[in-house]
C-alpha cells in the first residue's frame, strides 16, 4: 500500500520522467563514445561487455548517482513542503514505513534505468563487436537459447551472463547509496541542503582511490565498482559489504525516526 501511495505521489513530480531521460542519457553514453571513438575500442583485446563498461561506466555511474541524490530529495521535499511529515508524528503511524516506501520506489526506478543501460552497452556489442573473433557465435548460442524459450540458458551462454552479472552487480552496489540518499533527505526539511550534502559526497567518492577497497566501501562510491574485469573474491567481498551497509543504514534510519520523533 505505502508503494502505491508513493507511485501517485511521484507521478504527479515528474519523478518519473526525470528518470526515464536520465537513463536514456546514460544509456547514450556508450553509443556516443563508440560512435566517435569506435577504432580506439575495437583493437583492444578483451571481451566488448568489459571494454564497454571500462569506457563508460564511471560517466555512466556518476549520471544514475545523481540520479538517485536529487529523486531522494525529491521524494522528501514534497513531504516536508505540505507539512505531510508533521501530520504522520501526530498520528499512530510509522515513518519508517514511509521511508520504506520511498525506497521501494527508488529501487524500482534504479532497475529501470539500469535496463536501460544495459540495453545501450548490448546495442554496441552487436553493432560494434558482432565480427570479433568468438563473439558471433556465442551471441547467436544465447539468442537460439532465448528464441526456443530457454531464457535462462541464453542468459548463461557467453557474453550475455558477463551483460547480467555486470549489471546484476551494478544495482546490488547502488542500494546503499539509494537508502544513504533517503536517510539524508529525511533528516533536512530544506531541499538545497540535502541534495548539497549528497552532492558534496558525490564528488567526495570521485576523488577516492578505486584500488582502495576499504574507500571504495564508502556508499557514494560503491557505484563506481565495475563487475567486468574484477577479481572474483574481490567482487564477493564488494557484495558482502553492499549487504551489510543495507542493513547498518535500515536500522541507522529507524534509530534516527524513533529519536527524533522523540525530541519532537
Amino acid at each position: 500500500m505505502s508503494f502505491y501511495l508513493e507511485w501517485k505521489k511521484m507521478k504527479r513530480t515528474g519523478l518519473v520522467p526525470a528518470f526515464f531521460f536520465g537513463g536514456l542519457l546514460a544509456a547514450a553514453v556508450p553509443v556516443l563514445n563508440m560512435t566517435f571513438r569506435s577504432q580506439i575500442y575495437l583493437e583492444l583485446d578483451a571481451p566488448p561487455v568489459q571494454i564497454l563498461m571500462d569506457a563508460n561506466w564511471q560517466m555512466m555511474s556518476m549520471l544514475n548517482i545523481l540520479l538517485v541524490t536529487a529523486g531522494a530529495c525529491m521524494m522528501y521535499h514534497t513531504e516536508y513542503a505540505d507539512n505531510a511529515i508533521q501530520r504522520i508524528c501526530t498520528l499512530p503511524a510509522r515513518e519508517g514505513r514511509l521511508f520504506f516506501g520511498k525506497s521501494a520506489f527508488l529501487i524500482l526506478m534504479c532497475a529501470v534505468i539500469l535496463a536501460m543501460e544495459a540495453a545501450g552497452i548490448a546495442f554496441c556489442s552487436f553493432h560494434w563487436f558482432w565480427q570479433s573473433e568468438g563473439l558471433k557465435p556465442l551471441l547467436s548460442e544465447g539468442l537460439q537459447h532465448i528464441l526456443f524459450g530457454e531464457f535462462w540458458n541464453g542468459l548463461a551462454a557467453g557474453p550475455w551472463s558477463v551483460l547480467v552479472k555486470s549489471f546484476g552487480y551494478a544495482f546490488l552496489l547502488m542500494l546503499p547509496a539509494v537508502l544513504i540518499s533517503l536517510w539524508i533527505a529525511s533528516a533536512f526539511r530544506n531541499l538545497w541542503v540535502s541534495l548539497g550534502i549528497g552532492v558534496v559526497c558525490i564528488f567526495t567518492a570521485t576523488l577516492l582511490p578505486a584500488r582502495n577497497f576499504v574507500l571504495s566501501l564508502f556508499p557514494f562510491a560503491m557505484p563506481f565498482q565495475s563487475f567486468a574485469g574484477t577479481a572474483a573474491e574481490t567482487a564477493r567481498r564488494f557484495m558482502i559489504a553492499a549487504a551489510a551497509e543495507l542493513l547498518v543504514i535500515a536500522a541507522g534510519e529507524l534509530l534516527f525516526l524513533k529519536a527524533r520523533r522523540s525530541f519532537t
